[in-house]
């Protein structure tokens, strides 16, 4: 089933996806973070009383002075105007203090978050991440982490304070201008709150479009670079180009839309500021005129009303990050939310493994309903013996090996190892105790001696040598400028297939677990370096219950028993010379693959 994209973006309400967000903000076991908040707030209530009332009423006062036309008093409004400075500059001070013992805060809601998506998501079952694009699944990780701290700051640090220097400037001016004003205030913010939500709302739509719209250029971007050489391979570069191209084109047009409404927005934020202005200052020279007012008057109102329009001037960009950062923290609570398909029993023990023999006891699967890959399959491979399993494509053979690893669960039958049900022991414990060498290796993007280092975590470097020994990798290592310090490139793309395979074999040396899956180790190499790599599996195999998949009959002559799966049963069982002389379905693919070998020997 190939990959498919992630749900398109959907509205989000508010205030459930902070109240889920609201734990990362105040973890219960971090006191320190929550005093941080504490005194971050305080300093907030410290800047706004101080802008609000220090300097406003400092050069209203120092104005009145000098209009007063007593110029014995130029001291006096020296100090005034040096206070309105100091003031000032305290509330910057207060602002930046508080950003300073703030930042540690969203740092750790945001480190929180994103690794508890990050394990989330590694819990997730094979389905999800078969039917999920990796590159939009990290996008809406990536975006739903970075609104956090975005979030936090404006919604504790612009929309509080914001609220706290209304009420003051409307406590202001009631007590100096009467309810008029401030009647005409609480209408102005009215209306500039209506417009932004009513604009917003309307550009939300055209947002949501554009991110959804960028998330599957990514991830079309992703996939094709992951796809890199089959891109190459079908000389489809100018093909990808194109592809990419829409998608972008796509994106930009919704880009276009989403940022000219940003214009109409701005447009209407400042007509309703600037006559709330025009009308306060009127007001007060209105006033002044029938000697209510005084001139400095005009300064506390200016000064009042400009102070509380620099944050009303963000509300509308406020409203739109925290409205968009909602939707990109709901989508990745939405990855938070996906069920685990596979989940340990609640009475689930440690596997114990005493001899290693694994069963197979009827088992049916299928990866969707009512298709079934496996129709009742029966096989027993007791401890130390090897078990090949052959058979056409399509057989059935590798779903083994995930049903063995728990990937999946079972729609009918059992599987157990020690007559121990696998569905009834923890997931960790099983996998710990099973290897697998699987047909595609692919590395990470780190040195040869962490991807050998990985089959078992806290391996000393005298183990890791010793893995890759036994690997018969070891030689070729140490030719290398950097030896283990090697990098093997994206997915290990430096390295040639047998010497991935045998990174592989080392890594899984490495962990020394009692049973093994080989998986198709080696029909991708070939016949020299699969030559080379039977003798290291082989060995590898002896003292272990051992499950070899394989196409290549060549490869599991010597096994103890070999099962031939067509069309998900059990068609034939036995040795390799058994097989042979039933003169049946393995014996027929024997026979094919030997013509083959022929040919080709013929043909070089």
């Amino acid at each position: 089933m190939p990959p498919t994209e992630l749900p398109p973006t959907k509205d989000r309400p508010l205030i459930p996806t902070l109240r889920r967000f609201l734990p990362y903000l105040w973890p219960a076991d971090a006191p320190i973070q929550r005093l941080r908040i504490v005194v971050a707030m305080l300093l907030v209530v410290a800047s706004k009383v101080v802008q609000v009332y220090g300097a406003a009423y400092a050069l209203k006062w120092a104005i009145d002075r000098m209009s007063s036309g007593d110029h014995s008093t130029a001291w006096i409004v020296m100090a005034l105007l040096a206070g309105y400075a100091t003031a000032r500059f305290s509330g910057t001070l207060f602002d930046n203090l508080r950003n300073v013992i703030f930042e540690p805060v969203g740092q750790d809601a945001t480190r929180r978050l994103a690794s508890n998506v990050f394990n989330h998501l590694h819990r997730l079952s094979l389905r999800f991440h078969l039917e999920r694009r990796t590159g939009a699944v990290t996008k809406v990780v990536e975006r739903g982490t970075k609104s956090i701290d975005t979030m936090l700051y404006f919604m504790l640090f612009n929309i509080a304070p914001t609220v706290l220097e209304l009420a003051l400037v409307l406590n202001i001016f009631r007590r100096n201008f009467g309810w008029g004003l401030v009647g005409a205030t609480v209408v102005m913010v009215v209306a500039y709150l209506w417009f932004t939500w009513t604009v917003t709302n309307w550009r939300a739509a055209l947002r949501t479009r554009m991110n959804d719209l960028d998330t599957g250029a990514v991830s079309h971007a992703v996939d094709s670079l992951l796809n890199f050489e089959t891109v190459k391979y079908f000389g489809a570069e100018e093909r990808e180009g194109r592809r990419y191209e829409a998608a972008m084109a796509a994106y930009a047009k919704a880009a276009i839309k989403s940022e000219n409404s940003v214009g109409w927005l701005n447009i209407g934020q400042a007509l309703i500021t600037n006559a709330i202005l025009a009308g306060g200052l009127a007001f007060i020279a209105w006033g002044w005129g029938r000697g209510q007012f005084t001139a400095g008057d005009v300064s506390l109102v200016s000064t009042l009303l400009t102070q509380l329009f620099r944050p009303l001037d963000l509300l509308g960009m406020v409203y739109r990050t925290i409205r968009q950062g909602v939707l990109d923290m709901g989508a990745m609570f939405d990855l938070v939310d996906t069920p685990s398909e596979i989940v340990d029993a609640p009475d689930a023990k440690p596997l114990n493994i005493d001899r290693g023999t694994v069963r197979f006891e009827d088992v049916h699967f299928g990866y969707e309903s009512g298709r079934d890959i496996l129709k009742g399959i029966d096989l027993t491979v007791r401890a130390g013996q090897t078990l090949a399993v052959v058979g056409p494509s399509g057989a059935g053979k590798s779903t083994l090996a995930r049903l063995l690893y728990r990937f999946y669960d079972l729609t009918g039958g059992r599987i157990t190892i020690d007559d121990q049900d696998i569905s009834h022991v923890t997931q960790a414990s099983l996998r710990a105790a099973i290897g697998i060498v699987p047909q595609d290796t692919v590395l990470f993007n780190d040195t040869i001696g962490y991807n050998i280092a990985y089959g078992r975590e806290g391996a000393g470097e005298e183990e890791i040598v010793r893995a890759a020994k036994g690997a018969a990798i070891s030689g070729f290592i140490e030719r290398q400028p950097d030896k283990y310090e090697t990098r093997v490139g994206e997915r290990g793309l430096k390295l040639s297939g047998g010497e991935k395979q045998r990174v592989a074999i080392a890594r899984t040396l490495l962990k020394n677990p009692p049973i093994l899956i080989l998986d198709e180790a080696t029909s991708a190499l070939d016949s020299r370096t699969e030559a080379e790599i039977l003798g290291t599996l082989q060995a590898i195999e002896r003292g272990r219950t051992t499950i070899v998949i394989a196409h290549r009959l060549s490869t599991v002559v010597h096994a103890d028993q070999i099962v031939v799966l067509d069309n998900g049963l059990v068609a034939e069982r036995g040795t390799h010379a058994e097989l042979l002389r039933k003169n049946g379905l393995y014996a027929d693919m024997w026979a094919r693959q030997a013509q083959e070998r022929q040919e080709a020997l013929a043909a070089e």
